[in-house]
């Protein structure tokens, strides 16, 4: 198993993007123990930066999220929110036979939080629930303004 990894400086803090065997596992506020850079981390850092700028709307990335088979369902249905868009822990629920209640809890397993968008997922009302990054809500209402998302 081959894992690197390299921080990213945002205006959300700072990101460590992780690698294992040439996928992205991880992306967390926090600095990288160790810097790694790959081509791929490079790569990934610069989407990053610049979705960040305003000049990316999407990523395209290997990603290798480790969790159970419905946590990844849910992050395959949060890979199909659009930028700027968001949709509701129930809607994503409806998607795959679950429930708000577990929908939520595997958002906050999400282990590539941005690139795999869970702060796209809001409660039934448009209010912002949790958010496992930065300074959690705060973090995720500035990525939705960033998208130019409606914020009820």
């Amino acid at each position: 198993m081959n894992r690197h990894s390299i921080t990213v400086e945002t205006p959300t803090g700072p990101v460590s993007l992780t690698e294992e065997d040439g996928k992205i596992i991880r992306a967390s506020w926090s600095r990288a123990e160790e810097e790694s850079p790959t081509p791929l981390l490079q790569d990934a850092a610069q989407q990053l930066r610049d979705y960040f700028d305003g000049k990316r709307t999407d990523f395209d990335l290997p990603l290798h999220p480790k969790g159970s088979a419905f946590q990844k369902a849910v992050w395959r249905q949060m890979l199909k929110i659009p930028y700027g868009g968001t949709k509701t822990y129930g809607e994503l629920a409806k998607a795959i036979d679950g429930t708000a209640r577990s929908v939520g809890t595997a958002c906050g397993a999400n282990p590539i939080p941005v690139i795999i968008p869970c702060h796209r997922v809001v409660g039934a009302d448009g209010t912002m629930t949790g958010f496992s990054g930065g300074d959690g809500v705060e973090t995720k209402q500035a990525l939705l303004r960033l998208e130019g998302a409606l914020l009820l």
